[in-house]
């Protein structure tokens, strides 16, 4: 099998290569150290009889290493090469191992319960809002409520970006095409006419009007001249044109000041009349109804709905792209502010925490118990597409040098057991 490049491997794999290779070393050593033990005592037992023993033990060792090699390295490949019933289980059942880790991590770790436990033991609020109100600035980032906003923000100028122009017209287009054409705008108007009249709510624009008509008589007497007199045969003297135009001046004068001074000033009875009237045509005159939706459709006509559309979404577009853009401006610091403040909150008002908690706990277990199968799937899908070749070089380079000790342990054990079963072998049998 093919080993991945050192330039390729991280710095912490790159040792985790080293430490492998120094206890493949070791155990290796502990195999040959057993084998010229064998071969000393298996030459010179006749002459010194309790070398017997060490070779006993020997030969346990070196069949105890030969054993753990064989089973440590049936993990990771074939062993000599040779394909061997039940060996190189990693590259062979990878995508299976990544299924049974998955479906362990699923059962045993994705559970509404276990997720349940660990978070109602953590204090979510409370750290949460310790971490956004603290005032101790990061060098170049601000305060944390700062960063989270300029983070949120630099989302936000994407998000805008990342749209349509024309999407969004279109979208702006409908709605107002959905809420402000296609409803019939006669009858709620008319409905909401006939409450105001009723109510008389609007006395107050009436006395505005009548105030706001006497101030300009009041300063535009100019504008009189000759509005009347012009229109007089050109016979009449001069004398009277000047009291005609006078005369009218006057009048209006005194006509706005009656509608001011009396209430229940004929006038004021009039726009009531006709305000009722209107109220009611708006709400059962078919004839009234039909002209407001023309005047409406006139105004909201489709060329006049899209460029309204599209004004108002390159208005809002630019206002927003520049507000986030800018920390110093209102949007930025009025965002940071309130995270601030919020964090505040969660620090001290216990009430706030516990309903914080809740709705964060809550909420991930519904999103654990709905999507446990598909979070948990990530590792298997993960596993799937990983090289068999480098899975088994990784997994290798996190487990092995521990998996070494099983040879070096295997030796030692090996070698006890041989003494210990010569030993026995020898005091029965003799």
């Amino acid at each position: 099998m093919a080993r991945t490049p050192t330039a390729l491997l991280s710095p912490a794999d790159q040792e985790r290569r080293r430490g492998l290779r120094v206890m493949k070393g070791v155990a290796l050593g502990a195999l040959l150290f057993m084998a010229v033990l064998f071969v000393i005592a298996f030459v010179f037992q006749e002459r010194v009889e309790w070398l017997a023993y060490v070779r006993a033990a020997a030969e346990g060792g070196m069949v105890g290493a030969l054993a753990d090699w064989f089973a440590v390295t049936a993990l990771f490949r074939h062993p000599l090469g040779i394909p061997i019933p039940h060996t190189a289980i990693i590259p062979r059942r990878k995508d299976e191992i990544g299924q049974n880790l998955g479906e362990f991590v699923e059962t045993e770790f994705l559970r509404g319960d276990v997720v349940r436990t660990k978070l109602e033991t953590t204090a979510v609020a409370a750290r949460l809002g310790e971490w956004l109100s603290d005032p101790t600035p990061t060098p170049g980032k601000g305060t944390h409520a700062e960063r989270v906003s300029a983070e949120a923000a630099d989302m936000a100028q994407g998000i805008l970006r990342a749209l349509s122009d024309d999407d969004v017209q279109s979208v702006i287009e409908d709605l107002a095409r959905e809420h402000l054409i296609v409803p019939e705008w006669g009858p709620p108007l008319g409905v909401w006419l006939e409450r105001i009249v009723a109510s008389g709510a609007h006395h107050q624009a009436v006395d505005l009007a009548a105030e706001n008509i006497g101030s300009w008589l009041a300063a535009n007497r100019d504008a009189f001249g000759g509005l009347v007199s012009r229109r007089l045969p050109g016979w009449v003297p001069k004398l009277a044109h000047r009291l005609v135009d006078d005369t009218v001046y006057n009048e209006a004068i005194k006509f706005v000041a009656a509608v001011q001074a009396d209430p229940e000033h004929p006038a004021r009875k009039a726009v009531d009349g006709y305000l009722e009237r209107l109220a009611d045509g708006l709400q059962h005159d078919p004839t009234t109804i039909g002209r407001l939706e023309d005047a409406k459709s006139s105004v909201f006509d489709s060329p006049r709905v899209r460029e309204l559309a599209a004004q108002a979404w390159e208005t809002a577009k630019t206002g927003l792209l520049s507000s986030l853009a800018d920390p110093a401006s209102g949007l930025r610091v009025r965002a940071a502010a309130a995270l601030a403040e919020i964090g505040t909150r969660l620090t001290t008002d216990a009430a706030l925490q516990r309903r914080v908690d809740g709705w964060v706990t809550d909420a991930a277990v519904f999103l654990v118990d709905r999507y446990r199968h598909d979070i948990a799937s990530i590792i298997t899908d993960t596993v799937e597409r990983w090289d068999a070749a480098e899975t088994t070089e990784k997994i290798e380079l996190m487990v092995g040098r521990d998996l070494q000790y099983i040879r070096l342990n295997g030796t030692i054990v090996g070698a006890l057991a041989g003494l210990a079963i010569y030993t026995i072998a020898h005091l029965l049998l003799t």
